[in-house]
């Protein structure tokens, strides 16, 4: 299969780092202080912003409550980097992107601490461009984070491939209008037929061009 694009957005946690055990681990505390079972927490969390997560889970609290947990949850996962490692083809993929000149960024729910912190544990190329939590009004699946990530490469959202493996994160990309792969999608997934291309691994990537217009050809292997 090939796709065609003038740029490229990746998601952060699950596309490019393995991040998981931190991510769940720091949630699944919170759970505990607040009586929520590990399962339910960790069947909501992921693609979605933190204070998306909170509010879904505390309800009742006040305003100055939620921001208190933020940022307890936001230090407590920014100084936890143990297990964060990129993921099979992330450093590759990003490293030929960047020799042959393709514009990318990165377009993630986490803050600017947090997203730093895991690229460079994680030993993934740094990008030219970011989107973060603070940049968005409405993250995923908000269509904005994709948009304002196309709006940094200078791009049309059509132009661009997005990179993403939960569900909040890929709804977000394909209402933004952007052309989607995704790291694995349940069989199950409502808009799955939407996706344009499902990998289970960054190693089916491969990328030339550019062309004289400027467009590059993303080449998916079958998984094997």
């Amino acid at each position: 299969m090939e796709l065609k694009a003038k740029g490229f957005l990746f998601d952060l946690d699950g596309t490019l780092a393995d991040s998981l055990a931190v991510v769940e681990r720091c949630w699944c505390l919170f759970g505990e202080e607040i009586g929520v079972s590990p399962e339910e927490i960790i069947s909501y969390i992921h693609g979605k912003p933190a204070l998306t997560s909170l509010r879904h889970f505390m309800p009742e609290a006040s305003e100055d409550e939620i921001m208190s947990r933020f940022r307890w949850l936001e230090k407590m996962e920014a100084s936890d980097m143990e297990g964060v490692v990129a993921l099979p083809g992330a450093v590759a993929l990003l490293t030929r992107l960047e020799e042959i000149g393709a514009p990318w960024a990165i377009v993630t729910s986490g803050t600017v601490p947090i997203a730093h912190g895991r690229q460079k544990a994680s030993g993934l190329p740094e990008p030219k461009h970011w989107v973060t939590f603070e940049k968005v009004s409405k993250g995923k699946p908000d269509p904005e984070p994709f948009l304002l990530g196309a709006q940094s490469l200078n791009l049309s959202p059509n132009d661009c491939l997005a990179f993403e493996d939960a569900q909040a994160g890929i709804y977000s990309a394909l209402d933004a209008g952007c052309q989607v792969v995704a790291v694995h999608a349940p069989e199950s997934m409502p808009r799955r037929q939407q996706i344009d291309a499902i990998i289970s691994s960054l190693t089916q990537i491969t990328v030339t061009g550019p062309d004289k217009n400027g467009v590059f050809t993303l080449h998916v292997s079958k998984n094997v």
